[in-house]
This record gives structure tokens, C-alpha cells and sequence, in this order.
């Protein structure tokens, strides 16, 4: 990075999921690149809490809930604990004193942001989505700038948008093409960072149909906390020789360059990772996901051949074995969407965001 950010304080509110607290941390990287100070602040009960310290960053916590999809007393909780929220985001920034203060993402972006704007400190929003979350469509209105990963949501953000691209951490773009096994195709299979039990459920389901084919395949398994024990145990029985199993994978970019095909959920982050690495893919969308966007990601690859999609509605272990073996079976279909893949990457995207931040902390100062 050629700018020269030293001495910049910024401070990050990202939590909840990976997909919030992973492109706060490409963001952070490229900020402690050029010379500047990041803290990240989050809750102690998101993934944040374990995330931001493996990745050798800072983090201070405050109390924050939901407000969206948590039911009548889920949602009343949420707003008996926001005086609170507010007061200890507070005490934070009068404490760290940033030059810029930046949401990634998750409600404990909400307290901490307007809080911040109260202050007279400047804010910026990531928001990786079409449709922005409950809590960005909030901060518009309060918010310097926000960096956009679709021209869509600039509809949101009026003249405060720029369009970035979905930060992406630089491991995952110097990931080499993988040497390909010619009798042997590993597969990754993962349901975002908290593991997603549908998918869980359709590999138990397939593994028998896979059976056949158990020397030509070797599967690696994000399950979830939750599931682990589960997944494991069928695994187990029904006597599969070549896989391993985790609850979470830490070092993702590592699993991304040592495997061939991955089995994922069609997040924002997770697409953008995946055109980083130029990785082939089966993508089952989360139906539940705002305003169907993860399906509309997934046909947006599947469009330019990047992807095989699989609808949540549709997806059986009968279904995904078949496609898994069609492309074992196939490994040139492999290699065509891994090139047609990185044609969605953007390369610059975390440096592009800390620019931002970087000029809004200049006018501060």
C-alpha cells in the first residue's frame, strides 16, 4: 500500500458472524499495513470474541442485542439493554479516542456508530449486501461514507456511497491454482462460520451414495459447534475411510488452497473468498438469508459458470452426491469454474476501504 496512514486510530465494530468480522479484518490489515492503530470492539458472546484475537487484533467489549427477527421479548430485551450499550460505547471511544470509527457489521454496530456521530467522530458502514442489513439501513442516515459491495445499495446511502467491492483478507488471493490428483478430489464442506445443519444434514444423507467412491474422495467438514458430535458419529458408521472433521476452522485460506471443490453457503463474504482463491463450487443458499440475496449470488456465479447451485428446497443427500460425483467424474468442469470464478474477484477492494477511512481521518485531524 503506498498511502501513509501512521499514527491513524480506527476503531472497527464488526460482530455476530465471519461474514461481519472477516472483512473488518482484511479492512484492519491494510490500516496496520501503512502505520495505523486498529481496535475492534464487539460482544463477548459472537464469534468476534474468538476471531479478532486469532487474528492478532485488539478487542474491547460491550453488551448489545438484536433488534430484527427476535420476537416480541428477544426484541424488548434489546432495547432495555441499549442505555447500556450506549454508555459503554461511550466510555470506549472517549477512552481510544479514534480518528475514524467503522461498522462491518452485526448489531454491535448500531450503539457503538451513532454513538460515535454523537461525539463528532467520523463513521463509515461496510455493507456487503444488495440490500443493506437492519442496522446499516439505520446508520444512513448518520454515517460519513459507506463502502458498498453492490451498486444496488447505493439506493440506501445516496451521496455517501462508493463502491468498493467485499473486502477479501490477501491470503485468500495468494492462494496458488491447486495441483490436481487425478485419482483423488478433496472437498471442503462448510455452512459459514457457525456451521449450517441443512447442509449438515444432506452430507450424512449422501455419504451412502458416495460410498462407491470413497477412494476418489477425501472430505473436510466444517460442522458447527453444535453439530459436531452428530455429523461425526455418522461419519463413523457408516465406515468412511478418507475425511477429517472440525467444529470451526480457523485458517481458512490454508483448507481453500488444499482442496478442490467446496460445498458452502453463498454469503457475500463467502462468494467474495471464493473468487479470491478462484475455487470451484456447490453452492445451497440459505433461503431465510434478506431479500433472498444468497440466492441471488449463487445464480449470479451459476450465470457466468462458476458455481453449481443447489436450492435449499431441492437439496437431498441424493442430490448433492450426484453433483459432487458428476464433478469427480469431471475434474475439467473443475478447472473451467475455477477460472470463470475469478472473474467476480476484486483484488483491491480492503485497500479501497481503507483509503476511505484514511481521508476521513485526515479531515479529522
Amino acid at each position: 500500500m503506498t498511502m501513509d496512514c501512521e499514527g491513524l486510530k480506527v476503531l472497527i465494530a464488526a460482530g455476530g458472524t465471519g461474514g461481519h468480522i472477516y472483512p473488518g479484518i482484511a479492512v484492519a490489515r491494510e490500516i496496520q499495513r501503512c502505520g495505523g492503530i486498529i481496535r475492534f470492539v464487539g460482544t463477548r458472546r459472537g464469534l468476534e470474541a474468538r476471531i479478532v484475537p486469532e487474528n492478532g487484533f485488539e478487542i474491547s467489549f460491550i453488551e448489545s442485542l438484536g433488534l430484527k427477527s427476535v420476537g416480541f421479548w428477544g426484541k424488548l430485551k434489546g432495547i432495555l439493554v441499549l442505555p447500556k450499550s450506549f454508555l459503554q460505547a461511550w466510555r470506549l471511544l472517549r477512552e481510544f479516542k479514534p480518528d475514524v470509527v467503522v461498522g462491518a457489521g452485526g448489531y454491535v454496530s448500531g450503539p457503538v456508530l451513532m454513538m460515535a456521530y454523537l461525539m463528532g467522530f467520523p463513521t463509515l458502514v461496510i455493507e456487503q449486501n444488495a440490500l443493506p442489513g437492519f442496522t446499516n439501513r439505520v446508520l444512513a442516515w448518520f454515517v460519513k461514507k459507506a463502502a458498498l459491495t453492490f451498486e444496488e445499495a447505493t439506493l440506501y446511502f445516496g451521496k455517501k456511497a462508493v463502491v468498493t467491492g467485499n473486502p477479501v483478507r490477501r491470503e485468500f488471493f495468494e492462494i496458488k491454482p491447486k495441483s490436481r490428483d487425478k485419482d483423488l478430489i478433496s472437498v471442503l464442506i462448510f455452512g459459514g462460520s457457525q456451521g449450517a445443519r441443512a447442509i449438515n444434514d444432506a452430507v450424512i444423507e449422501a455419504l451412502p451414495y458416495l460410498e462407491k467412491y470413497q477412494d476418489k474422495l477425501k472430505l473436510t467438514h466444517q460442522t458447527g459447534e453444535k453439530d459436531y458430535e452428530r455429523v461425526l458419529q455418522a461419519y463413523q458408521a457408516t465406515g468412511w475411510k478418507n475425511y477429517e472433521i472440525f467444529r470451526y476452522i480457523q485458517d481458512m485460506p490454508k483448507f481453500f488452497a488444499e482442496h478442490d471443490l467446496i460445498v458452502s453457503r453463498a454469503g457475500a463474504t463467502t462468494c467474495a473468498e471464493l473468487a479470491a482463491a478462484g475455487k470451484a463450487s456447490i453452492m445451497i443458499p440459505l433461503p431465510t438469508a434478506a431479500d433472498d440475496h444468497q440466492r441471488k449470488n449463487a445464480e449470479a456465479f451459476q450465470r457466468a459458470g462458476a458455481t453449481q447451485m443447489i436450492l435449499q428446497k431441492d437439496l437431498s443427500g441424493k442430490v448433492l452426491a450426484e453433483k459432487i460425483i458428476e464433478l469427480a467424474d469431471s475434474p475439467q468442469k473443475i478447472t473451467e469454474m475455477e477460472k470463470a470464478v475469478k472473474r467476480f474477484a476484486k483484488p483491491d477492494a480492503a485497500e479501497a476501504v481503507a483509503k476511505l477511512i484514511l481521508e476521513l481521518g485526515r479531515k479529522k485531524r
